[in-house]
């Protein structure tokens, strides 16, 4: 519709909508809009302008396909750089942002992370859903003396720089060019008040709707992951069409995505066992250690027995014998 705007065509467009029988406004099936379908509207426009695509879904240009190719480090050098990303389809930094923070390509695809994390540290994800990289704090998931599971969670904001109400604009490089798209956790979970009371039936809740990763801190390996994200349009009147006269200008949501993963029961044990292992060879050196204290402790004092044995014998052979008749 933003093309009909800038365009001597829009009265063009209004004759095909009557001519096809059409409205502005249309009835699909989940899967049409996810995986794509063939507007008739749009068909005819293509014929005339063919950088506008017949076919619209908002995944239709996803399905088996991938997207693009990275190039990580290995962290043979500094063990922090392993699987940190240093180029997504072959440049170094984005280009669709205004700052070159935002423009960062850094940090890992969110699989695996570099092992030895500490508590509380920061950790960095490149996620091209998100056309940008994002900063997670690390907590301890349950409250213990070792913290052996961590969980990641998004900072209050993506990157540095003044706070923002967490809906991300990626009109710039949606799978639908141009198309007002807008991402936010689901049911705008963390987002600014407004566009949860702008919408009737937003519920947002912690456990169903954060998205979070949690890492086993020494090997980095990732047990439990869910991410969460809701795909929105932004909904506003256009002037030059009567059939959106009644419309108030919002972000309105469209679905959100839940893509969970759970390590399965014979890696975990796997896991376990390396772990173990790992305890194991880590305390060795901690055993020696303290064995030796313990053997030092009792040779000193075997020592020192000896020693006191030996002055008494000495002394028994210097003293007088006395004898009685």
């Amino acid at each position: 519709m933003e093309w009909t705007r800038s365009t001597p065509l829009q009265f063009a467009t209004e004759v095909l909508l009557l001519l096809y029988q059409e409205s502005l406004f249309t009835v699909r099936s989940v899967h049409e809009l996810l995986w794509g379908y063939k507007d008739r509207l749009l068909s005819t426009i293509h014929v005339l302008h063919p950088e506008i695509d017949p076919i619209f879904g908002l995944f239709s240009k996803m399905n088996g396909t991938d997207d693009g190719e990275y190039v990580f480090l290995s962290g043979e050098t500094n063990y922090l750089n392993f699987s940190r990303i240093v180029e997504w389809k072959g440049k170094e930094s984005l280009s669709w942002w205004t700052t070159e923070a935002c423009n960062m390509i850094n940090g890992t695809d969110g699989t695996s992370f570099h092992p030895l994390i500490s508590k509380d540290e920061n950790i960095y994800i490149f996620s091209s859903d998100f056309c940008r990289g994002a900063s997670t704090h690390t907590t301890c998931r349950a409250p213990s003396p070792l913290c052996k599971l961590l969980r990641a969670v998004g900072s209050s904001r993506a990157s540095p720089g003044p706070a923002r109400p967490l809906v991300l604009v990626v009109t710039q490089c949606s799978c639908i060019p141009g198309a007002p798209i807008f991402l936010s956790a689901p049911h705008f979970y963390q987002a600014d008040p407004k566009f949860v009371e702008d919408i009737e039936g937003m519920h947002p809740k912690k456990e169903y709707h954060e998205t979070f990763l949690d890492i086993n801190p020494l090997t980095g390996l990732v047990l439990q992951a869910a991410k969460r994200m809701q795909v929105n349009v932004h909904v506003r009147k256009l002037p030059e069409f009567f059939e959106t006269g009644n419309i108030r200008t919002l972000i309105f949501p469209v679905m959100y995505i839940n893509e969970s993963v759970l390590i399965d029961e014979a890696s975990a044990s796997k896991l376990r066992h390396v772990l173990l292992e790992a305890s194991v060879v880590t305390g060795i050196p901690f055993v020696i250690m303290a064995l030796g204290i313990v053997f030092g402790i009792v040779f000193i004092v075997m020592a020192c027995r000896s020693q006191r044995i030996t002055e008494e014998s000495t002394e028994e052979e210097r003293s007088p014998l006395i004898r009685t008749s």
